[in-house]
Formats: structure tokens, C-alpha cells, sequence
């Protein structure tokens, strides 16, 4: 996700695609930030849903593997889901994407906001509390799968 000069980028493409395998030219200056800012608000997104759903489904005692399984054949399907549903069922929350680096992330993403709008993003408000619950309680190098642990405590 690249801003800036195209011209510039192809110079350096060279050199970036030893460091990336998809490099995209999206605009002006500040377009691929602003690009990667909507990745995390949606990776945000999903990580509340999913683990929301699967504290739910922990919590009604179905058979967790075989609901994993099945949803992610569906309109629920998605990458977070089948590469971390059953690792964090098992509380495993090995680092894949450390929550302290989203929560960083975010923070820069609610910054952004406040340059364009006075209303605040709900998911991205909400995921920093959480986030920051989590590392005030010595969880910031887990991965972000380890908000499950929020969710399974909300519904004990």
C-alpha cells in the first residue's frame, strides 16, 4: 500500500518487492497510510466479532471445533476465523499479530479520524479499551486473537 509519486515507487520497487510479495501504488502521499488504516479498522472489526461469537458459543457448550469448521464454509467464513478460531479455543494466543502493535496501529487510526470528523469510530474506540485491559493485565505480546479472553469473561 504505497502513496506518493509513482514515478519514485517504481525506482524503489526493485528493492521493496525483496521486502513485500503484493506492493500496490494507491495515490498521493499519505493514500497508503490511510490504506492500511482500513485494513486494521476492519481486522478490528472481525477480531471482536469472532471471538465475541466463539465466547457465545463456548458459553451455549457446543462442540467448538465442529462450529469453527462449519462457519467457516459459510457467509461467516474468513481468514481470522480459520487461522486463529481454533488456536485461541485452545488459549493459544502465540503472537501472529501482537495486540500491543494493532493497538498502536489503531490509536494512529483514531488520530486520523480526528483530522476529517468529530465522531469517533465505534469499533476502533471499543477495541482500545479492550486492548488496553488486555495489556494492563500483561497480555500485549499475545496475538489479537487474545481478546477472546474479554469475551469469555463477559459471558462467565
Amino acid at each position: 500500500m504505497v502513496g506518493g509519486t509513482e514515478a519514485i515507487l517504481e525506482k524503489a520497487r526493485a528493492t521493496l518487492d525483496a521486502m513485500a510479495a503484493n506492493i500496490v501504488y494507491i495515490g498521493a502521499s499519505g493514500s497508503g497510510q490511510a490504506t492500511k488504516a482500513v485494513n486494521q479498522i476492519m481486522v478490528a472489526g472481525i477480531n471482536q466479532a469472532v471471538t465475541e461469537a466463539l465466547a457465545f458459543g463456548k458459553a451455549m457448550d457446543l462442540p467448538m471445533d465442529k462450529v469453527v469448521d462449519i462457519v467457516a464454509t459459510g457467509a461467516a467464513g474468513n481468514w481470522f476465523l480459520e487461522h486463529r478460531g481454533k488456536s485461541m479455543l485452545a488459549s493459544n494466543f502465540a503472537p501472529g499479530f501482537k495486540l500491543a502493535l494493532h493497538h498502536k496501529d489503531l490509536t494512529i487510526c483514531k488520530e486520523m479520524t480526528q483530522s476529517i470528523s468529530k465522531q469517533a469510530l465505534p469499533v476502533v474506540a471499543m477495541t482500545l479499551m479492550h486492548y488496553q485491559r488486555l495489556m494492563d493485565a500483561g497480555y500485549g505480546d499475545e496475538d489479537i486473537s487474545a481478546l477472546l479472553r474479554l469475551k469469555q469473561d463477559n459471558l462467565n
